[in-house]
């Protein structure tokens, strides 16, 4: 049993002073000091070397370290970084055997001398957004659940690029738009959006990709673009990496619109635009649709019950919950300490609801987006989280 952690240069000094006093033995002592007798031995031997100083404990380095990066060769390794900086330990120590240098380290060991005189730096490991995971809804009405994609960008014949922005309902095969605008950006597809919005109404859910401007990696992946529409009460899906089968009914439309509205593209945007305008009609009012029971999407689809609202309503979370403001650098005040969130949301209230000790959920509006852990004082994406939970 080792010394108490508690004030051992005091049980150590007693100790001696015990044994000087000659009234118990050695193997006596260490029964009440709960020690063995070889530790009881070593501190009066270092008692006697070097007195009260004896107590202290010593350095466990070693003495000698016949393995040790000689200075020679930390001096070839050294010289070889200054003639090359941006090179690592492998390629150090494959080109200093090809000049003959004799007992060349590992490239490991290369690595740890340049880091350990300051050459390089330990890389800060990136933080993983996480994924929901495969899209679970299925629609059993018209605006259950909407999907929207760019479909492949295409130079026009002036040279133009012009990038197809495709939204349609899920239930009914609806197209709502397929509208050619001149970039992936925020702007241009939240104002397609909210054409459709005030035309159509409010859907439940919105199933996109994670490329932007739909999805980002910040925390829950959420984007500006999304965050718009939690706070219209519309719920985001997206699908998988790299799984577009998980859009399946989409991608079959887009396959559809590439063979009869861009080949051949058109001379300018204008044009192309007319072009997709006459595919969406055909498409909904006059192409029967196998999966309609040969019905036109047209004569399927309703109009949303939920309209567009003339201002978006603040969130409302329950009383249990702490309400914080994410300021515009990008985090909350937490017990005194800053805690980033996301740049996302800068402007916006969270809510945070008790779960552990120490443990947070982080909502916005209803949408879970991450959990606080307060002695990390790091807001991690939910799904994140849960891969983590994952056995």
């Amino acid at each position: 049993m080792p010394w108490k952690e508690s004030r051992v240069m005091d049980q150590r000094a007693r100790f001696i002073r015990e044994w000087e006093s000659a009234q118990r033995s050695v193997a006596e002592l260490c029964d009440e000091y709960g020690i063995s007798r070889t530790v009881g031995y070593k501190w009066i031997r270092r008692f006697r070397e070097d007195g009260v100083e004896g107590l202290r404990d010593r350095s466990r380095r070693p003495l000698s370290s016949p393995n040790a990066t000689s200075a020679a060769m930390i001096e070839h390794i050294v010289a070889m970084r200054m003639k090359h900086p941006s090179w690592g330990g492998r390629k150090i120590a494959r080109t200093l055997v090809r000049q003959g240098v004799r007992s060349v380290p590992q490239p490991s060991t290369v690595d740890n001398v340049l880091a350990r005189i300051g050459f390089t730096r330990k890389r800060r490991r990136r933080h993983r957004p996480g994924h929901p995971g495969r899209p679970m809804i299925t629609p059993s009405a018209p605006n259950d659940l909407w999907t929207a994609d760019f479909k492949g960008h295409f130079r026009l014949r002036n040279s133009r690029y012009c990038y197809p922005l495709t939204v349609a309902d899920q239930f009914s095969r609806f197209l709502f738009t397929c509208r050619g605008l001149h970039s992936t950006e925020h702007d241009g597809v939240r104002r397609e959006f909210e054409r459709l919005f005030r035309e159509y109404g409010l859907p439940a859910a919105i199933r996109t990709d994670n490329g932007g401007p739909f999805a980002s990696t910040g925390l829950a992946r959420l984007s500006r673009l999304s965050v718009w529409w939690i706070k219209l009460g519309i719920h985001p899906e997206l699908t998988e990496l790299a799984s577009p089968q998980q859009n399946s009914v989409h991608e079959r439309m887009h396959r559809t619109l590439k063979a009869e509205a861009t080949r051949p593209p058109a001379a300018n945007g204008v044009i192309q635009q007319r072009k997709f305008n006459r595919f969406r009609t055909i498409y909904n009012d006059e192409r029967p649709h196998e999966a309609l029971n040969l019905e036109t999407p047209a004569s399927v689809y309703t109009s949303s019950t939920r309209p567009y609202p003339q201002h978006i309503a603040g969130p409302e979370y329950p009383g249990h919950f702490e309400v914080r403001c994410v300021s515009t650098n990008s985090g909350i005040r937490w017990d005194s300490q800053w805690i980033n969130v996301s740049s996302i949301l800068a402007g916006e209230y969270v809510g945070l609801e008790p779960v552990d000790d120490g443990k947070w959920l982080v909502y916005f509006y209803g949408y879970l987006i991450g959990r606080l852990n307060e002695r990390r004082r790091y807001v991690e994406s939910i799904f994140a989280a849960r891969e983590h939970e994952r056995p």
